[in-house]
Parts: structure tokens; sequence; C-alpha cells
């Protein structure tokens, strides 16, 4: 059995999406799809003293046709000033001195242009620090054809996947039938009943980016999730 996922990258995504990638044996990044505004492509939620606040890395305009994958970063200094930012709201966070220095070095070694590049550099770097060993591939890599469910399907397929694992916002538009004659399983991926950890600033809010989790609660970071990588033990999370 291959367990596969397929989803649009985000930026520094909350604990739910990594536990979808712990899940499957391959992740595969869908950023050869058209961009949308006001989405988790480029920004995500952090807790502050004064509330949730957003972290978004400010973009090149252009025609609004254009790919994920070719979305460009507009201000090079972009993840000096977040870092900035995190290391405020976080530092009476229990392991913010214990975590601080790889999360640093994953904001400071951070130069790619393009926002595809960026989210990867941060999901392979988050999942590195969980413990999680799936594999991440890219969409254009297999140049899949058909238009929404028939390309994922022929993801799937050229992926070598036996089962389709997604998330229930995908009931409203999915053709399970089109999976079921190409031969792949569909699983309905559950992200109810996450337990909640000591978290800075009540009230608890599970919708914050994963560092909200890894700086709260550190080497147990990997416990929060409900999924292991088929096959594989969970690691013990990366320290710096």
């Amino acid at each position: 059995m291959k367990r596969v996922a397929i989803v649009q990258s985000n930026y520094i995504p909350w604990k739910g999406y990594f536990d979808l990638i712990a899940g499957v044996d391959e992740f595969i990044l869908l950023d050869d799809v058209q961009y949308t505004d006001r989405d988790w492509r480029n920004r995500n939620r952090i807790k502050t003293a004064t509330g949730p606040r957003w972290l978004s890395i400010p973009l090149r305009s252009g025609p609004r046709s254009r790919l994920i994958s070719e979305m460009t970063v507009a201000d090079p200094g972009w993840n000096v000033a977040h870092w900035r930012i995190l290391a405020q709201s976080y530092r009476k966070a229990p392991c913010f001195d214990e975590f601080a220095p790889v999360l640093e070095r994953l904001y400071l070694e951070c130069g790619g242009d393009r926002l595809s590049e960026v989210n990867r550099h941060f999901l392979e770097g988050i999942c590195s620090i969980l413990g999680i060993g799936t594999e991440l591939r890219r969409s254009a890599d297999y140049r899949a054809a058909g238009t929404k469910t028939e390309r994922l399907v022929d993801l799937c397929r050229k992926a070598g996947a036996t089962e389709y694992v997604t998330g229930p916002a995908a009931r409203a538009y999915l053709d399970e039938d089109l999976f079921r004659r190409a031969g792949i399983g569909v699983r309905w991926f559950d992200y109810s009943g996450y337990p909640e950890y000591p978290q800075l600033h009540p009230p608890f809010d599970h919708r914050v980016s994963v560092l909200d989790l890894i700086l709260n609660t550190g080497p147990k970071a990997a416990e929060h999730l409900k999924t292991t990588p088929p096959g594989t033990p969970r690691r013990a999370p990366a320290r710096p």
C-alpha cells in the first residue's frame, strides 16, 4: 500500500497540515495551479499578547492567473522581520530558549525568491523538527493531465498510490468514482479531537501556525499529532 496526499503549499501551516503529512508515504505539493489571494499560501496566524496576528510574505503583483509556483517575494527582508515578530511574541513560551536557535536558522537561511521554494523550505525544516520523514514532491514533477479530480487521479496513478488521503473540505468537489475506476481508494482525514496544550494568551486556539505548538511544547510537539508515517517509527523531535 502507498498512501499519497496532494495539497497546495502553505506558509508555516497549522499542526493538522503536518499531521496529514505524517499520515502518508508521499506528500505532493500542488503548486502548478492558480494562486488564490487572501489564502494560506503566503500567510498564517500566530498568537500575541494583543490577540492573533497574521504573518504575511509580501508578494510581487502581476496577472491574476499566475500559478502558485510563479509567485515571487517582493521584500527580501521579510524573513528577518517575521523572525523578530515571532521572537517578541513567544519569548515567554516554555520552550522558546530551547527551540529558538533552530527556528531562527530556518528563517535566516530562507533566501528563496519563489513562494513555493520558501514554503517547501519551512515544511521540510518543521518536518525535521517533528521527526516526520515523509517524502515531499512537487506536482510539476509528474506532469499530470486533466482538471480537478481527473488531475488528482492522474497524480496518484503516476506516484504509484493505492490510497488517496484528503481532508473533509474536498467532499464538496471530489468525484470518488473516478478514484474507484482507477483502483485507488479514498480515505478522509479527520482533523477533529486534537488535545489542547499549554498555550500563551488564552483562549486556546487550534488554528494557528505549528510554531505555536513547537515553542510551547518543544520535545513533546510530535505527541500532539495523531498519526505516524506508515511503517516508520516516529523519531524524537529534533533539538537545536
